[in-house]
Order: C-alpha cells, then structure tokens, then sequence
C-alpha cells in the first residue's frame, strides 16, 4: 500500500512539474522575436514608419557619412518650407563648389521652378540642384544648414550633424541609420515627397540656359532598372541613393507589402550589397510580421469591450481611439501576449493619453486616447463624471456595500489557445502513464532480485557444513 501510495504521489508530482515546464516553453515561445539574418553594411536598421517600430537593427547609433541620402532632409525642408512654383535661380556658387560630383549640368543663372529642381535633386541627384534649393530656402547655405540641424533635433536625432545640403565629403557631415530612418519617416508622411522619390522617369522643360529638355532617371535601382533589372524589389515606393569613396554606397528604400510601411537604411557598404541586403531586409520584414489593429483585438481594460467603447472607465462619448492604430508583431504572435502602459498625456491637448504596446521587449507600437464631444478639463482622466452614469435601477437583493453600476465580462476564447491546452492535458496523462509503468517496472525488478537474492542465500546455507550438521541430528 505504501508503494502504491508512493507511487501516486511521484506522478502527480512529475505531472505538476511537466506542466510548469511546458507553461514556461509556452510563454518563452510566445514571445519570440524571428530570428533577423546576416548583413554586409556596417549599419541597417528596417523600420515600420506608421508605428516607428524597429524590426531589424545593427549598429544603428554608430557614426557614418551619409553621402547623397542627404538630399532627402534637404527636400523635406524645401517641401515644408517653399511653394513648388517658385522659381529658383542656380547661382554661381551652386555651381562652382559642387563640381566633380553628380548633377545635370545646370548653368549659371539658369531658371527652374522648386518642383523640376527637387526632381533633380532626388531622382538624377543633382548637387547643384540641391545647393540652389538651400540658397532659395534658407537665403544662403549656411542658413539652410542651419535649418537642416534644427530638423534633425526635433525629429529627435542622436548622433547626426549636416555641414551642407548634398552630402559631398566633409568630416563635420555625419549622421547613423537611427536618425536616417527618423528623418525618412519625416518625409514620407509628406505626400508630395512620397510623389516625388516614387517617380521613375521626369522630363524638366527647356529654361533660359537650355533650348532642350532633359530627361531625368530615378538612380534607385531597387524601384527603377536604372542600370540593372535584377535589383527591383516589389512593393517598392522610392528612396534615395549614396555614394562617396569614403562613405561607400548608402542607401534608404521605402517599400509597401500587406498593410505595411517600410524604410531600410543601410551605410557604408560595399556595391552591390546595398542593394543586395537590402531586398534581404526587406523579405525579412515581410516574410515574419504583420500589422495588427488594436480595436479589434484589445479587451484588457476596465469596461471596454475594444477601447473605442471606453478607456480606463470613460464613456465612448468622452474618449477614444483612432480605429486605424495599429501594432507590429511577429506573424507567430499573437496580441494578448503584448504587454502595455498607458501613458496619460499634458492638460490641454486633445490627445488625452497613449497606450504603448511592447512584444518581447520591443516596442511595436501605441494608440492615442482623444477626447471626443466633452472637454477633459471637466473630470479627471480614468474617471466617469456623474452626469455620464447610465440611470440603473435600484437591486432589493444587491448587499449593502455593492458597486453600482453593471459589469460585463467578455471572455475571449481561442481555439488556438484551447489545442495548447488540450495538448498540456494530453502529454501530462501521457507521461503520468509513462511514469507509472516505468515506477512498476523498477518494483517488480527489485522484487525479482530481491527474490533471486533470497534464494541464493537459501541455497548457500543449505551447503554450509554447520546446516547440514543440523540436518543429520
């Protein structure tokens, strides 16, 4: 009875420790972040831009030149600083300190309006089209210059410091992949940028310095076979090309795939494999996440069925979320293995608060809480004021003490999550099972060799002289 008992008890004990061990197998898988693959360029970072979300990263905080991406802060100052139709007039300047590098040949004095002169700037990277846009801009270079730091600040750039508008070589002209792909998610949320460094092919009319058109090409051979057909990536959106002998090739891509957004930035690389690694980026990104809403998959908080229907205890009527917000996670995730924080914002702004979602220890993403038809000012944030209480009549058989107000419970079930259970149960019988039979096992051999002992013993006193002595009387 005590080794049956013994018994029972060593399964039970193996089947508790069987299920925490596959409890924690299981929360380890659930937060797995894909494992990202092998690069050539000293720095790359994969950003989605709606969320900011870092999906791939290498040295992204180190210092390098930038060469021509450059001309993409220059472009996102122009667009928000000048009107396309003004026209610009290239000064001698412009021309003379930008020698020996890329352009399309413009004269002194020549006329081009800002729109033909950002196309020169993005598509044929033009360095004298960029000087002359940051004269026009800025009033001279310096003050441009200027100007193109103060972006970089605010759009919370760490590591980055502009000396001129087109990237020629300069030791004091640096940035990191970081802030490129924080200055890229700038531009592209501006849609005459995204116009822009889309195009592949523009004609600039004849000017007063040339009777012909020219004819530009987009140089990103990743949305254009400029060159070459092999690097065309689908679903990619623009982009801006670099290349200096001491910076080696730079690159930043844009690409659009299921919903999603992507910038890749790589640096100092050695051609072909910006182009090379950066379709690899790409496939990485694509191939492992996915945007997921946050309406439609949120239920954690207090008497909200999806967010929109209440946060932190407010009506719909007084707060809610865009139903656009969206979260990044691995396609082997799933949304309640997120984790967030809600973040109230400053009095006075019609965002009221954020929560922001991490997976694995990244972040992937928030969703602004806006007032909607009530001013906030008028209760505390997490609080319903009484006016906004649904009238709920009186319970005779509610005790004293209870919380007014009814409470709805939403139980989600997942078949996914209810196959994994299923599986815990199954493989804790299994090895209960496996674990008691190898239990009888080892009693029965000890009892047989035990039983064998005995008859040895049995045997050897029966031969020893003194038994059989005994024997004889």
């Amino acid at each position: 009875m005590k080794d049956k008992k013994k018994q029972k008890f060593l399964s039970l004990l193996l089947g508790i420790c069987c299920f925490l061990q596959v409890g924690n197998l299981h929360v380890c898988a659930s937060e797995y972040w894909p494992e990202s693959p092998e690069v050539e360029p000293k720095s790359a970072i994969i950003m989605e831009l709606s969320t900011g979300t870092i999906l791939y990263e290498k040295n992204i905080n180190d210092q390098h030149y930038p060469a021509s991406i450059t001309k993409i802060m220059t472009t996102l100052l122009a667009l928000e600083n000048a009107d396309l139709n003004e026209v610009i007039t290239f000064s001698d300047r412009a021309i003379d300190e930008t020698r020996g590098g890329s352009g399309i040949a413009r004269d002194y004095g020549e006329q081009m309006t800002m729109e033909q002169t950002l196309y020169g700037v993005m598509l044929a990277s033009g360095n004298e089209c960029a000087f002359a846009v940051a004269e026009h801009v800025g009033g001279t270079m310096e003050k441009f210059v200027d100007m193109m730091n103060d972006k970089a600040a605010e759009l919370g750039c760490v590591n980055t410091h502009f000396s001129n508008p087109h990237g020629l070589q300069d030791e004091n002209h640096y940035t990191c992949a970081y802030d490129m792909a924080l200055i890229a998610q700038a531009a592209y949320a501006n849609e005459t940028f995204r116009i822009i460094t889309g195009t592949a092919r523009y004609t600039i009319p004849p000017t007063n310095k040339h009777d012909e058109q020219t004819d530009l090409q987009n140089h990103n051979e990743m949305l254009y076979p400029f060159r070459y057909n092999k690097y065309v990536y689908e679903g990619c959106t623009g982009g801006k090309t670099g290349y200096t002998t001491t910076a080696n090739s730079t690159l930043v891509t844009f690409a659009e795939r299921d919903g999603m957004t992507l910038v890749c930035v790589v640096m100092d690389s050695q051609a072909p494999a910006h182009w090379t690694d950066s379709r690899l980026l790409f496939d990485y990104a694509f191939d492992n996440f996915q945007m997921v809403n946050i309406v439609e998959h949120e239920t954690r908080y207090p008497s909200s069925e999806n967010l929109q229907k209440g946060v932190l205890n407010n009506q719909e009527a007084f707060v809610k979320i865009s139903e656009k917000a969206a979260i990044v996670l691995p396609k082997t995730a799933e949304f309640a293995d997120t984790k967030s924080e809600i973040i109230v914002a400053d009095a006075g702004s019609d965002v009221v608060g954020s929560i922001v979602y991490t997976y694995a220890g990244h972040p992937v993403g928030r969703a602004d809480i806006t007032r909607t038809d009530m001013p906030v000012s008028e209760f505390q944030f997490g609080e319903v004021p009484d006016t906004a209480q649904p009238d709920i009549a009186e319970d005779e058989n509610r005790p004293d003490g209870a919380e007014e107000g009814i409470k709805k419970i939403h139980i989600v079930i997942n078949w996914k999550v209810i196959l994994i259970v299923a599986g815990i149960i199954l493989g804790i019988i299994l090895l209960g099972i496996l674990l008691k039979k190898f239990i009888d096992n080892f009693y029965i051999i000890k009892h047989n060799r035990e039983v064998k002992r005995r008859r040895r013993q049995q045997i050897k006193d029966m031969r020893s002289p003194r038994r059989r002595h005994r024997r004889r009387w």
